[in-house]
């Protein structure tokens, strides 16, 4: 089995959250959101002032999901209350997913965090993601769009996981 980590990241590891985010979102999304939302969503949330914001203001705990001491991937999650969680971003390089990595990822984030509850939004066309949320416990709890700007709409399912 590879070795999987989940290490803290800093404002030192932006460039690699911005390389990872970019191949990630390019290979994944394109095809469920289309390349100018993906382009969109990319600079709204993967430039290094947005990332420093969701360091620093907004409390957002990055982790780097690395395999073998190589950055495969990243989470960041923030508190919202007691040991309630959202999970605002998970993601794992296309040619490293469906090995079992997911899961061991969770299962760690779990043990970082120590969750009572852990919700998130995921696309409503993203049935793989949503196939690996419930196969995980997690549970459809609303249907919810969310307006971006630019006229662009993420129509998600909200998720819960509880313990």
């Amino acid at each position: 089995m590879q070795t999987i980590q989940l290490i803290p990241a800093t404002p030192n590891d932006i460039s690699t959250i911005t390389t990872l985010a970019t191949k990630i979102w390019n290979d994944y999304y394109v095809p469920i959101i289309g390349q100018n939302q993906v382009n969109y969503m990319l600079n709204l949330m993967y430039n290094a002032n947005s990332i420093i914001e969701q360091m620093q203001v907004k409390q957002h705990i990055f982790y780097l999901i690395k395999q073998n001491n190589i950055s495969i991937g990243f989470v960041s999650v923030n508190k919202v209350e007691h040991n309630d969680w959202f999970l605002n971003k998970f993601y794992i390089l296309q040619n490293t997913s469906s090995k079992g990595i997911g899961t061991q990822v969770l299962t760690l984030l779990k043990q970082h965090i120590n969750p009572t509850k852990i919700t998130l939004t995921v696309n409503r066309q993203n049935y793989k993601s949503i196939n690996f949320y419930f196969k995980n416990g997690f549970k459809i709890n609303a249907v919810a769009d969310f307006d971006i700007g630019n006229n662009y709409v993420m129509n998600d399912f909200v998720m819960e996981w509880m313990a």
